[in-house]
């Protein structure tokens, strides 16, 4: 018998299945019973994945959020295309944006203290990754996510795009300061 041809029963799914083939089976839906709950368990109990509010944004009125947040708290100037860095006051919204092919504005946080982090993307998906604190999450036009972050060590934090977005995609790498 050969697989181009039909099999010789047509009603095959009739017979039962072999005591092999029935352990294989209880074995792998046993597996993704413990993988469902554990994804659970490791979201409230593990602290593995991040608790974000989603709203519907427009990139206009996201862009208008950031500028009048730079203009507000900017202190300085970096890189070769001038990004702002800006220092807003503990416990305020802060503001991010991923756009083609750099994250803006640079932004300058105090360790210890509570902010609301809002993300976006401007054109494509990006993603945000923020190294070495190992936070990740994909953003989409159309969609603001906010974090509430409290950065617990001083340092200089890499954001780094994880959603391939094109032939710039490599350059696409953002900071923030915590002091």
């Amino acid at each position: 018998m050969s697989a181009i041809l039909p099999p010789a029963e047509r009603l095959w799914y009739k017979h039962p299945i072999d005591r092999v083939e029935g352990t294989w089976i209880v074995i792998a839906l046993t597996w993704c019973l413990i993988m469902f709950f554990m994804m659970v368990g490791w979201h409230i109990w593990g602290k593995q994945n991040l608790s974000t509010e989603t709203y519907r944004t427009k990139p206009d009125q996201f862009m208008a959020k950031v500028e009048a947040m730079v203009a507000k708290h900017k202190v300085r100037e970096e890189t070769d295309e001038k990004i702002p860095v800006v220092k807003p006051p503990p416990g305020s919204d802060v503001y991010m944006l991923g756009r083609l092919w750099s994250f803006y504005p640079i932004l300058e946080l105090e360790a210890g203290k509570t902010y609301r982090l809002h993300l976006t993307a401007m054109d494509y998906n990006h993603g945000f990754s923020l190294q070495p604190a190992n936070i990740n999450i994909q953003m989409v036009p159309g969609f603001e996510h906010v974090v509430t972050v409290t950065p617990n060590q001083s340092g200089t934090y890499s954001v780094v795009c994880n959603e391939y977005c094109g032939i710039g995609h490599h350059k696409m790498v953002g900071r923030i300061y915590v002091k």
